[in-house]
């Protein structure tokens, strides 16, 4: 890669890190960055772009840390219930989210 497509991830990154910010929900932040993933990925992108937008904008907006923070501090509470529910609950639909996202890009083109 060139050191313009390393200056279009790194601002790509910013971009999605300062969304997150700006969003401030881990679960929409998350249902949203799934459906977008899953649109992206069903096209047919080059390996300069989808580095761009996946390693650069998703990697930065959605965050995994956030989704484990979140389960950690259930963990702390003691609630075990409470995580195998919400693990559960937050995986299931991101993937279905991506799922969707990916089905509705396919239809689009």
């Amino acid at each position: 890669m060139k050191i313009k497509s390393y200056i279009y991830i790194i601002l790509a990154s910013f971009t999605g890190a300062f969304l997150r910010l700006i969003i401030n929900n881990n679960f929409i932040v998350s249902i949203l960055g799934s459906f977008f993933f899953g649109f992206v990925i069903s096209k047919k992108l080059s390996y300069v772009k989808e580095k761009i937008i996946v390693s650069g904008f998703f990697s930065c907006f959605t965050s995994f840390s956030g989704f484990i923070y979140y389960l950690y501090k259930i963990v702390n509470q003691g609630d075990w219930v409470k995580f195998i529910f919400f693990f559960n609950l937050i995986v299931i639909t991101n993937l279905l989210t991506m799922y969707l996202g990916f089905l509705i890009s396919r239809k689009i083109t």
